[in-house]
């Protein structure tokens, strides 16, 4: 089969007829099963997906077909699909099938994109490096003693070795954008509120996005062109009106002001290779005429802390609707209702997602709640305007995804501070809020792609897209 590196090829063979929808199906479907080692996809809806792509077939040949028709997308394993399994990759859900479909899925079904299956991911979207799943680590295509990034890096994967075309994943700290700097591809977090979450198996309901993942930036603002919008389900998501994100792309920009964090780049711990290259594309920007200048963000080191600390909370009583009792997975050793609780519980979720649920409790509890939770959205108020403050004086600002490549399995799980470490460079934009894409920009010595990070004022996914393949295809 023809490897596919946009929509637009896959659209210009589909009307050329050189291949159909079903074939361009089946020849993804056969790909999966070829490289199932990689243990990208929990489950290929082979069925629905086929069905699907001979329905998409027969709306092309009357020219009704919607935007994505041909678009072979992949869900996360915490998207719901009507009449579909899903998991969150969590034994306490194993096998449970959603009654409804997610306000996304239903509007990429409506455009007539194909979906394909579920992919694996961090148990509830908990994890860095996709070593957390009840269903066994995803390997990086790219090198397989190399961990894919997480929690979305099932959906990265497929991505990075063309099981589909493009997937979603979700992003509460850097779960879309960290795993697209370790495989490679084009990974975008929109402003919070843009897309709605109804449908999202929650981690940090005031933190998580749903976002695409894609080989272009391109194919990228078409899927959250169609995703975005307002919905009756979820009041939390914006009534502003979706631009045309698919051609305001095109549009040509003025010179524009772009910060970089001198503290991103001074961080101990950061990649040489990857400070090289931020360093080479911010004299291309100047060189270009743009104004690229070094801003201070003094709270770094606030970051973590700050998101773990609310995050957790978020999750403690997010996961409390896993009893044991309504739903999902029932220990066989429980003997009455307290024993249901703690052994279903206890058996049902992972080490990580217990750590997390039992942090959060804490520091929800009384006598700790001012200390912990409190401060957090304190110091979560003052991290929010301090970003503000720079995107008031430039359009966008500039620093790198993660701290380095892709690390082998193993090498950082044993020490959970190491591993949330990972996430320095990605919580900024949950904490504030605001939209941020990871672009694949560089390739390491050592082999291994690593992106850069470039965040946008809220709402202003039009210019950061815009911004975005211009560094892509000129610098």
């Amino acid at each position: 089969m023809k490897t596919y590196h946009s929509f637009a090829e896959v659209q210009s063979d589909l009307t050329n007829n050189v291949i159909s929808c079903v074939e361009l199906t089946q020849s993804y479907i056969n790909r999966i099963t070829s490289k199932k080692n990689l243990n990208v996809f929990l489950e290929v809806f082979e069925i629905s997906a086929l069905e699907k792509a001979k329905e998409v077939d027969e709306k092309l040949r009357l020219k009704t077909a919607g935007k994505l028709a041909g678009m072979v997308i992949a869900l996360k394993d915490n998207l719901c699909y009507k009449g579909h399994k899903v998991s969150a990759s969590s034994k306490i859900l194993e096998g449970f099938e959603s009654l409804y479909s997610a306000t996304v899925v239903e509007r990429l079904l409506a455009e007539d994109a194909i979906i394909i299956g579920r992919t694996n991911c961090d148990e509830f979207a908990m994890g860095s490096s996709n070593e957390n799943s009840a269903f066994g680590n995803v390997l990086n295509p790219l090198d397989t003693k190399c961990v894919p990034g997480g929690s979305s890096g099932g959906s990265a994967a497929a991505v990075a070795a063309d099981l589909c075309l493009a997937a979603l994943g979700t992003d509460t700290g850097g779960s879309i954008r960290q795993p697209a700097s370790f495989c490679g591809v084009v990974g975008l977090k929109p402003t919070y509120g843009r897309v709605s979450r109804y449908g999202a198996i929650a981690y940090a309901s005031s933190f998580d996005q749903i976002g695409p993942l894609t080989k272009t930036v391109d194919d990228a603002a078409l899927i959250l062109e169609v995703m975005a919008g307002k919905d009756e389900y979820d009041s939390t998501v914006s009534t502003k009106p979706v631009p045309a994100y698919s051609k305001e792309i095109n549009n040509k920009q003025a010179k524009i002001r772009v910060a970089y964090i001198k503290d991103c780049l001074e961080k101990d711990g950061l990649d040489p290779e990857i400070k090289l290259r931020i360093n080479e594309l911010i004299e291309k920007l100047k060189a270009a005429g743009h104004t690229v200048e070094a801003v201070d963000f003094p709270y770094i080191d606030y970051l973590v802390p700050t998101y773990y600390v609310l995050t957790t909370a978020e999750a403690s009583s997010n996961l409390a609707r896993y009893d044991g009792i309504t739903f999902g997975y029932r220990s066989t050793n429980a003997t009455d209702l307290e024993s249901t609780y703690k052994k279903s519980r206890s058996e049902g979720f992972g080490l990580e997602v217990k750590r997390r649920i039992m942090l959060g409790t804490f520091v929800l509890s009384s006598g700790y709640y001012d200390a912990y939770y409190s401060k957090g959205q304190r110091v979560r108020r003052l991290l929010q305007n301090r970003t503000n403050e720079i995107l008031s004086n430039y359009d966008f600002i500039l620093l790198p995804t993660t701290p380095g490549t892709a690390f082998e399995f193993g090498q950082k799980g044993a020490d959970p501070i190491a591993m949330y470490l990972e996430d320095i460079f990605t919580v900024q934009a949950n904490i504030t809020g605001i939209p941020a894409i990871s672009l694949p920009i560089g390739k390491h010595s050592k082999g291994l792609p690593f992106g850069i990070q470039i965040m946008g004022n809220k709402f202003a996914e039009s210019q950061l897209f815009a911004f975005s393949k211009t560094v892509q295809n000129e610098f």
